[in-house]
């Protein structure tokens, strides 16, 4: 396990040194795997995240060649984490897998498998966002249009 070991699996992650280092160390030098665990500790994480209040936010739109919009409204603690990119990045690609899919409610949009990465499901996407922010994080509603 090397400095660059770690550097590269922050770089993955968004994890923490410290936690960057022992999940190496869990792992035995292996990345991939090491990348695993930080993943699965992350979803620990969040888990107890989810009753957390979220009084902050953002609203997003997204329209897809002038036939189909989204509004979305996505919620998190924090102005601070509201205003990061990875929140941001987190809620485009969420309006989009909605013009995409068309979920019929959010327990069904969740539950989707992500339209970019075909191995993970919305909500693990969600789940990510929030190992990395360290905040609850949740969908709070949407609406799209269709012409």
């Amino acid at each position: 396990m090397t400095n660059d070991d770690i550097k590269k699996l922050r770089e993955l992650t968004g994890a923490g040194v410290v936690e960057c280092r022992n999940a190496l160390k869990d792992a035995g030098g292996d990345l991939e795997r090491a990348r695993q665990i930080i993943h699965e500790r992350g979803q620990v994480r969040a888990e107890k995240r989810k009753d957390r209040l979220t009084g902050a936010g953002i609203l997003e739109s997204y329209i897809h060649n002038e036939r189909v919009g989204v509004l979305l409204e996505l919620r998190c603690e924090t102005d601070f984490v509201a205003r990061s990119e990875d929140f941001r990045e987190l809620a485009h690609n969420l309006a989009m897998q909605i013009a995409a899919m068309n979920p019929a409610d959010i327990d069904e949009l969740i539950k989707q498998v992500y339209i970019k990465e075909e191995t993970l499901a919305v909500d693990g996407l969600i789940g990510r966002v929030m190992a990395k922010t360290g905040e609850n994080i949740r969908v709070e509603r949407f609406t799209r249009y269709e012409i």
